[in-house]
């Protein structure tokens, strides 16, 4: 049973069956990194294991630099709530004539920062709640 690939303009929808799901799982890397570069058989790995848990995956390219507008929006913030993370030195960005611009490593580096500092916190509150013998 083949896989149904749906093709618009600029965008390409791939939807698989249980059958290739359930083959998902019995999925082995190591003989897609002889093929393949290292890095991309790992990328290629995770979106298979990703499909087999019967999760979504969404694959896109970003540019080199984002806008503030897209960078806000890629972090789910307001503008001028990453131009307050920029003036202090959270997230760097560099200026294209009179616009601000942001290199997309830097921003995804904040995110992944953000997104450790939020389950360092939630892990606190777990051990406090533990700690306190609390049940919900």
């Amino acid at each position: 049973m083949n896989a149904v690939v749906d093709s618009s303009v600029g965008k390409t929808t791939l939807t698989v069956t249980s059958d290739q799901m359930s083959q998902a799982e019995a999925f082995d890397p190591t003989a897609l990194r002889s093929v393949v570069p290292a890095e991309l058989a790992e990328i290629l790995a995770k979106v298979v294991r990703t499909v087999a848990a019967g999760g979504t995956v969404t694959i896109g390219s970003m540019p080199d630099e984002l806008t503030t507008s897209s960078a806000a929006d890629l972090l789910g913030i307001s503008r001028p709530t990453l131009m307050k993370l920029v003036r202090e030195g959270q997230i760097a960005a560099h200026k294209v004539g009179t616009h601000t611009r942001l290199a997309t490593t830097d921003v995804l580096a904040y995110q992944d920062r953000l997104r450790q500092r939020q389950r360092a916190a939630l892990q606190e509150l777990r051990d406090f709640e533990e700690a306190e013998g609390l049940d919900y």
